[in-house]
């Protein structure tokens, strides 16, 4: 079976999606109707702007979004999922590209939902740590026994994990994860504390615009980030997607699901290959590639 993966940030880099722009139509008249809807040429910064232009949250977002779903309908028919999955942003790429949510939508609340992280991250100074060969139970152990708000947020791969917190409490962590025998506990250069009670005031903006959006039943199961489970109801698709802004992306989950459930060849959908590494971690026996342009589309 064929699952289909779309990245989160971090993915971006300086010319994505300038190929597709200029050898398919379809492509152009969709990043066109993405400036309209965003209200400034993201194109420019996409295919011309620097890797320091490209930081920016509320650029970074639809960026990858618009290069995911857009690389994605280029596909034509050889776009075939029998399964997708997103890693934290990269989930409303996949609700797009398996029509659970519009071009136009998907795009709106992408820019909504980055808009409100950026905010969230202003009101309190907060980060992220990425934390290398230690089992998750014992993570988790020390981030509940740790002062502070510090959370397992992205449980990668076996043996990566990212936690988000305030500050000094991840730096705390950090300190008592090496002592507990981490590989490396590296505070990570984010604006703030993803996937973790502190994007509560994130998410309550986010859930009031995801509300007022139409879902449409998928054409195939996405398992969300929340739940690691197949979900096609679009009540439930709505509710995960927003509890995820404070909840943990459960990646590691979702593969080992989706294998489960005969998943056996992974297309990445996207800027960069982040995904199917964190997939040949988590399953060594899957078939990974990257989704390449048709020029018949």
């Amino acid at each position: 079976m064929n699952a289909y993966i779309f990245p989160g940030q971090g993915a971006q880099f300086s010319g994505m999606g300038l190929d597709l722009y200029e050898k398919s139509p379809l492509a152009q008249e969709l990043f066109e109707k993405a400036n309209k809807i965003l209200g400034f040429a993201i194109t420019d910064i996409m295919f011309e702007g620097s890797a320091e232009d490209l930081k920016e949250t509320k650029v970074t977002q639809p960026a990858i979004f618009l290069h995911s779903v857009i690389l994605a309908k280029t596909l034509g028919d050889s776009f075939q999922p029998d399964m997708v999955a997103g890693h934290s942003l990269g989930e409303f790429s996949a609700l797009v590209a398996a029509g659970a949510l519009t071009f136009e939508d998907g795009l709106k609340l992408v820019s909504q939902r980055a808009q409100a992280m950026q905010k969230a991250c202003e009101l309190q100074p907060s980060t992220m740590a990425a934390v290398l060969g230690l089992e998750d139970e014992l993570v988790e152990k020390v981030c509940a026994s740790t002062e502070g708000v510090v959370v397992a947020a992205n449980y990668n791969c076996p043996g990566q994990l990212v936690i988000s917190g305030e500050v000094e409490a991840i730096n705390k962590a950090c300190e008592s994860l090496k002592d507990a025998g981490a590989r490396r506990a590296l505070v990570l250069p984010v604006g703030g504390a993803f996937h973790s009670p502190l994007m509560e005031p994130a998410r309550e903006e986010l859930a009031a615009a995801i509300e007022n959006t139409t879902f449409s039943k998928p054409y195939c199961p996405i398992y969300q980030n929340v739940t690691a489970s197949a979900i096609t109801d679009e009540n439930e698709i709505k509710a995960n997607l927003i509890s995820q802004l404070t909840a943990p992306v459960r990646w590691t989950q979702s593969v080992q699901q989706m294998v489960a459930d005969g998943a056996a060849h992974f297309t990445e959908v996207g800027p960069g290959k982040v995904l199917q590494g964190l997939v040949k971690k988590i399953h060594r026996g899957a078939e990974t590639a990257s989704a390449t342009f048709e020029t018949n589309a």
